[in-house]
């Protein structure tokens, strides 16, 4: 590569730094310097909720719903150490596996749940529906939620037709956001 265009490059790379410290929104922050070639800092790594150990059939007898290895679920437009107002729009994203309602059992599928502020998740059980449990059993795969200013965590975890998570378990990254 030539001296020069290495230069512009870099040169560019710097513009959208300088360009990222103006910006009110570290998710529109790392939009913008991926536009331009760019890397963003983002907080920590945040530690995951705990999760029991999942087993293939529960005691019941109820055989949980198999998920591909590969299977992944992950935020679309938030980023760990975003900074946000309310209301907070998230969006869900899924691969290796597709997206149906809850009461439709179909190999290969599964439906969102949102984890707001949660530290541990039975993995061998029903998700609970509260407001740190949304469901989204439609076969959402976006929502806007009203969140008070301050740190939340948020993570996402694929049920079954039952609410149950899949086994092996099909959860996100635990992701820290602050809310203006």
């Amino acid at each position: 590569m030539n001296i020069s265009l290495r230069a512009a490059q870099l040169g560019l790379v710097a513009t959208a730094a300088m360009v990222l410290v103006g910006c009110a929104h570290h998710d529109h922050a790392a939009m913008h310097a991926m536009h331009h070639g760019g890397m963003m800092t983002t907080a920590a790594p945040t530690s995951p909720a705990r999760l029991t150990e999942s087993t293939p059939t529960l005691s019941s007898g109820y055989k949980k719903v198999a998920a591909p290895a590969e299977a992944k679920v992950y935020f679309t437009n938030l980023r760990n150490g975003s900074t946000v107002t309310s209301p907070v729009k998230v969006g869900f994203g899924l691969s290796g596996m597709g997206v149906a309602p809850a009461g439709v059992e179909k190999a290969g599928t599964g439906h969102h749940h949102l984890l707001i502020d949660v530290a541990e998740v039975d993995a061998n059980a029903p998700l609970p529906a509260n407001d740190q449990y949304r469901h989204f059993g439609l076969g959402q795969t976006e929502t806007s939620v009203e969140l008070k200013p301050g740190t939340h965590t948020l993570q996402l975890i694929l049920g079954d037709q039952n609410h149950i998570p899949h086994h092996p378990v099909v959860i996100s990254e635990r992701i820290t956001i602050t809310v203006k």
